[in-house]
């Protein structure tokens, strides 16, 4: 029997303070943003400056365990949102479609194999208990050189965190999701960047990305120097985590 890759962590590393269903969790509409105004830019930047949004060549995105609004400064043109709230999942303005969908019950989505040019998760991939193997379904679901976007930044659902993540530093965080892209395989070479002017006030903003493989000369984008300006950083800060 083929080892289980989230055993290459420690024991207990994707248990959780609250082990109920996320269901129950999530009944409760939340129409609040989870980083503040500077990270959000931030995001929207990336999207934009990876070609994932309305301004790029990526037609169809999906939008892991989103809710009410995801951060893209210009839509791309099929945004299809996952999330566990449909009340929230409705009120998205820049939403084509979206799903119901736990992906900590079943992390195989419904989709058709290379249906979409890129996804991305925003400050949810510590919820998780098992994101290697989502990231192995979205590897399935993005067509070859697509790109894969986790963001992240401190803040966090105590209570529904993975016991792990509390237990590393923000920059390890970087190294972990980096491990996910890995040991799901399918995936070029993890980048990761902080987006957000290191030591400042305000929500650190985190990024690790990644092409999904076998498209010719795959790669998962790289920060050029204007578009590294506009998140704050140097071009030199995008490294393999």
């Amino acid at each position: 029997m083929d080892r289980d890759p989230h055993d290459e962590f420690p024991a207990g590393f994707f248990r959780r303070a609250d082990e109920a269903a996320d269901t129950e969790f999530y009944a409760d509409d939340r129409f609040v943003a989870h980083i503040d105004d500077r990270a959000i830019r931030a995001v929207g930047l990336l999207y934009k400056q990876l070609g994932i949004d309305g301004s790029g060549s990526a037609v169809r995105v999906l939008d892991l365990m989103s809710s009410w609004i995801s951060h893209f400064l210009t839509p791309p043109p099929e945004l299809v949102v996952l999330g566990m709230n449909e009340r929230e999942l409705t009120a998205n303005q820049q939403a084509s479609a979206y799903l119901v969908h736990d992906l900590n019950a079943d992390p195989v989505t419904p989709f058709p194999d290379d249906h979409f040019d890129a996804a991305t998760c925003c400050v949810s991939i510590d919820y998780l208990v098992r994101p290697i193997d989502v990231l192995r379904d979205v590897a399935r679901v993005v067509r070859p050189g697509g790109p894969v976007v986790c963001t992240f930044s401190n803040r966090c659902f105590p209570t529904k965190v993975i016991r792990g993540w509390y237990g590393i530093s923000e920059q390890m965080r970087c190294h972990v999701v980096g491990q996910y892209f890995r040991l799901a395989g399918g995936f070029t070479e993890p980048q990761a960047m902080l987006c957000t002017p290191a030591n400042t006030p305000g929500d650190p903003l985190y990024a690790v990305w990644a092409a999904v493989a076998g498209a010719p000369e795959a790669a998962a984008g790289t920060a050029d120097d204007a578009a590294a300006a506009d998140v704050g950083v140097s071009s030199g800060d995008a490294a393999a985590p």
